[in-house]
């Protein structure tokens, strides 16, 4: 279900590039160009923290709603097709002890 929702918005947000409407935000978002876009996605990322702080299920869930939109919004501006991003999460999940050693730094020197 999750993909097809996300399949479904990246179609969309897709045609708004080619096919742009008067009046949308998406279409907004594309006029500003990039550096609008990195806003948002950085916005809707703090503001999903925020929200799971609070501990507020609703809030959470709209803040990760906007931030998965404006990262799909990002995907179509930079053209990453929605196919290849999927295709890493796959090909991560398949990774079995996949904990990162942390680089120590001695702050000392």
């Amino acid at each position: 279900m999750m993909h097809d929702a996300l399949s479904s918005l990246y179609g969309v947000v897709s045609d708004r590039k080619v096919n742009p409407q008067e009046g949308s935000y998406t279409c907004y978002l594309f006029d500003k160009g990039l550096d609008k876009i990195l806003k948002k996605c950085g916005e809707e990322c703090s503001e999903t923290i925020i929200a799971a702080k609070n501990q507020n299920p609703e809030e959470l869930k709209n803040e990760i709603s906007d931030l998965l939109y404006h990262l799909i919004v990002l995907m179509v501006n930079e053209e990453l097709p929605l196919e290849a991003v999927e295709e890493e999460l796959a090909a991560r999940s398949k990774k079995i002890g996949n904990l990162k050693q942390f680089h120590v730094s001695d702050h000392n020197t």
